[in-house]
């Protein structure tokens, strides 16, 4: 079997692990010549990265992408919390994280399972769960955050063109369709803002915005802006979750028959494969200032390729990674990140992906059948499982 030539071609690898587990013991942090990128890959130096004090989420002459500017793309680039370091971060991001606290996990769960019934409808003819697996996030946080029904085959489309949009190396059609699909989903966000005026509409928008008015917030396209990352930051992260998890059942065929007498067991399951073959991959840093992380000394400006999935498999930290199990003593993980811009959404990821692998398994799905000719979805970062049963159907 081949291995990987880099890390970022890694991410949509057949099997990037045991390439990953030959960076984590032979170059835990390293500087790769051909793309001018520090690479990190162990626990401790993805740890030290994530968590240093020099390094920021976006580059200091470019903070919001080039190819975005001027666009309503930019506006909600530039507002999203994850992209924005200090004083334009932290008090945001927990009003952030108390909206998504705020959320009732029996009535998210609800929401999930009424979704994910109405799209395996949906794609009954197909029989594939790649729309599906797509939509389902988008379908449930939606909802949530009080776009009405109507709305959300749009909304679905709009988020995918956006998401693909602010990916790194996005070509230049999506770049000018994810503009428009921002307009839109900017629009969208600014009409519910305004219709959702009182405290007694319960959905996550307004939950946001009163947390956003006690960290004297008032700023409409902030809130807009975090509201449309909900969507977008779930998109991909929960498709893979979704995708992976199908793998791993027909992978490990133990996991697949105690899920089978036991279904609460899924959610072990997916805890696992957050670890064990993430849908997000890697993400990067870039120096603010000279200095040295994890020993090694780097410059301002330089650009570091954090390997999240790599460091997941790190037996200093997870022993026996390289095995699946579903019950596993002080399970650590990076997917979500760490340090101050860890994403608080995992939660809320996991009971997604629950809902509809249960909704999959329940509807005859079987995930041996779906896995017979998998492949992942092209991407820098994310690790998304594309899966279609043999006969297409």
């Amino acid at each position: 079997m081949s291995i990987p030539s880099d890390p970022l071609t890694a991410v949509t690898h057949s099997n990037p692990y045991p390439y990953y587990a030959h960076l984590v013991e032979h170059r835990p942090i390293y500087r790769d010549t051909t793309s001018g990128l520090w690479v990190a890959s162990s626990a401790n130096a993805v740890s030290a990265v994530l968590t240093s004090t020099i390094c920021r989420v976006r580059p200091l002459a470019e903070p919001v992408p080039s190819a975005l500017l001027g666009s309503p793309a930019a506006s909600i680039f530039r507002h999203l919390v994850r992209m924005n370091d200090g004083e334009a971060h932290c008090p945001f991001k927990q009003a952030i994280t108390c909206a998504l606290h705020s959320l009732d996990a029996r009535s998210v769960t609800e929401q999930c399972d009424i979704w994910a019934d109405f799209l395996l409808r949906e794609h009954q003819e197909s029989r594939s769960i790649q729309g599906f697996a797509f939509n389902l996030p988008v379908y449930v946080i939606a909802s949530l955050l009080g776009i009405p029904q109507d709305k959300l085959y749009h909304t679905a489309l709009w988020v995918s063109d956006f998401v693909r949009c602010i990916a790194p190396a996005s070509s230049t059609e999506q770049i000018e369709r994810g503009k428009l699909a921002a307009g839109h989903l900017f629009d969208l966000f600014h009409t519910l803002l305004q219709t959702h005026t009182d405290r007694a509409s319960s959905n996550l928008l307004m939950a946001l915005k009163l947390q956003a008015q006690d960290i004297r917030c008032e700023d409409r396209d902030t809130i807009v802006a975090n509201s449309i990352g909900f969507l977008s930051q779930a998109y991909e992260a929960t498709a893979g979750l979704i995708g992976n998890t199908i793998v791993a059942l027909a992978t490990h065929h133990h996991a697949y028959e105690q899920v089978r007498s036991n279904p609460t067991y899924l959610s072990l399951i997916i805890e696992e494969v957050l670890r064990y073959d993430p849908p997000i991959q890697n993400t990067r840093r870039f120096l603010a200032q000279d200095g040295y992380i994890a020993g090694q000394k780097m410059q301002v400006g330089d650009t570091v390729l954090v390997v999240l999935a790599a460091a997941n498999r790190d037996p200093d930290i997870n022993p026996h990674s390289e095995r699946f199990e579903a019950i596993r003593d002080q399970r650590r993980m990076f997917t979500f990140g760490a340090g101050p811009h860890i994403c608080p959404g995992q939660t809320l990821a996991a009971i997604i992906a629950q809902s509809g692998i249960r909704r999959l398994l329940a509807a005859g799905f079987a995930p041996e059948h779906l896995t017979c000719n998998v492949t992942y979805r092209p991407s820098a970062n994310a690790r998304i499982a594309l899966l279609v049963p043999p006969d297409g159907k």
